[in-house]
């Protein structure tokens, strides 16, 4: 297979290059990704796929942006099946396709760049686009997960002040405040804004849990030290045999450190906050009196 067409490409540029015929676009061996774009059957479409399979149909001043550009930033937030999201000038277009979602809004040259060879919204203008549109707990999900793969946050501050008047502006401060790069999860975000919502002391993200020798024995997603209390998320992937084996033996070592160790599921997040919130004040009152 000739490399160009070992990655999305346009049909009309193949079959004018002789790469192949019309007939052969229409065979089994493509899959058509969006109007005029194919790529192998065999290649797994992920949203990645999509993002370059959007960026040939994308006309000059566009780019990928929103949720679309968080992913290929590194903070992948996208759920499944998601439409691609795309950024235009207000006076600009883009081609109609439900697979495709395009913003309409002021965009500078210093608002794009390239990255994997993909046009997108620099890093600091997706966070800027992100924390202003989002709810506040989404919003504040996608700061954590870009900070920690190395946004500087004083980047989105030059962009609030260049831009004051802008929507959302007090929604993408207030996220910013409340971000936190030591974060490694979107629920660990979650519980995070959880506990704090409740009044409750703020807890250390990915906090270092020590024995008396100073010996790490581990990191949990959320710790408050002084109470030697530490929170836990459950993910589906803890209901893997080994994982649980490893967890168990995890838990163990942090109690024989003197940890309280408390674990919670999105059920407790989403559907019980009060209740879970509740528990932790307890246990905080009970272990710091």
């Amino acid at each position: 297979m000739p490399a160009p067409l070992t990655v999305p490409f346009r049909g009309s540029a193949a079959t004018a290059a002789g790469l192949l015929t019309k007939g052969q676009l229409r065979g089994p061996a493509w899959q058509r990704l969006l109007p005029d774009v194919y790529a192998h059957r065999d290649l797994p479409v992920d949203h990645g796929v999509r993002c370059a399979a959007t960026a040939l149909l994308l006309p000059p001043g566009t780019a990928i942006g929103g949720l679309s550009a968080a992913y290929l930033w590194g903070a992948d937030l996208v759920r499944p099946r998601s439409p691609v999201s795309v950024v235009a000038p207000r006076n600009g277009w883009m081609i109609r396709d439900r697979r495709i979602s395009a913003h309409y809004t002021t965009l500078a040259d210093t608002d794009l760049t390239v990255t994997g060879g993909l046009p997108v919204t620099t890093v600091e203008r997706t966070a800027f686009d992100l924390g202003r549109r989002l709810p506040r707990s989404e919003a504040v999900v996608v700061l954590d997960a870009l900070l920690h793969r190395g946004l500087d946050p004083g980047d989105v501050s030059v962009l609030i002040r260049q831009r004051p008047r802008w929507p959302g502006i007090a929604r993408l401060e207030e996220a910013l405040r409340l971000a936190d790069a030591r974060a490694e999860s979107p629920m660990e975000t979650r519980l995070r804004l959880l506990f704090g919502d409740a009044g409750l002391p703020g807890a250390r993200p990915q906090c270092e849990v020590r024995d008396e020798r100073g010996k790490l024995v581990g990191r949990v997603d959320l710790g408050w030290p002084a109470a030697r209390l530490a929170v836990e998320y459950e993910g589906d992937h803890h209901r893997d045999r080994d994982q649980f084996r490893r967890d168990l033996a995890r838990v163990n070592a942090l109690r024989l450190a003197g940890w309280t160790v408390l674990r919670f599921t999105a059920d407790d997040v989403n559907r019980h906050p009060e209740k879970t919130a509740g528990i932790i004040a307890a246990e905080l009152a009970r272990l710091m009196p």
